[in-house]
């Protein structure tokens, strides 16, 4: 079994390109079958998401383009702005994984969040496409500690706020 473990840069040229659900980039162990048959499997990092576009290698130097799969989604648009951030409000109180655009919210179908959004004065269509929620601002594996104290168990773990600290 071909073993894709290690992330490689976005411009590196691909031998196989797949597409996977946002559920299957999500998994950081997954087996699948290659277009000409052979069994593999991705091993990466927990916590940090496939996107549309990355690169996965293997160590015998096979690289893997991966694609994100049209998938069928609720999209919610509005004219109005604010009754579009009071969905998107509503729909991250309920820890509703969403991707944002421009005048859209995406998130996968569910009858009992569709009456919500309704009843909020939204608009909610059907929809068939690639899914990348937001990561969300503690997501995608990366740490935003500006502390660089070796050694020191306090100021070694990541932290987001330095109230009234001393650097």
């Amino acid at each position: 079994m071909l073993c894709f473990e290690r992330r490689l840069p976005r411009d590196t040229p691909a031998d196989v390109e797949m597409a996977f659900t946002f559920e299957q980039r999500e998994r950081s162990r997954l087996r699948f079958q290659l277009p000409d048959g052979r069994e593999a499997a991705f091993l990466i990092e927990r916590g940090a998401p496939l996107a549309e576009g990355e690169r996965l290698g293997t160590a015998e130097g096979l690289v893997l383009a991966i694609q994100a799969e049209p998938e069928p989604l609720m999209e919610v648009r509005s004219s109005d702005s604010l009754a579009l951030v009071r969905a998107a409000y509503h729909l991250g109180n309920r820890h509703v994984r969403l991707e944002i655009g421009a005048h859209w919210l995406r998130l996968p179908p569910d009858y009992v969040l569709r009456d919500m959004l309704t009843r909020l004065g939204v608009e909610v269509f059907e929809v068939t496409a690639p899914y990348q929620p937001e990561s969300g601002a503690y997501g995608g594996g990366h740490h935003h500690s500006h502390s660089h104290h070796e050694g020191d168990e306090f100021h070694s773990q990541p932290r987001l706020h330095h109230f009234g600290e001393r650097q």
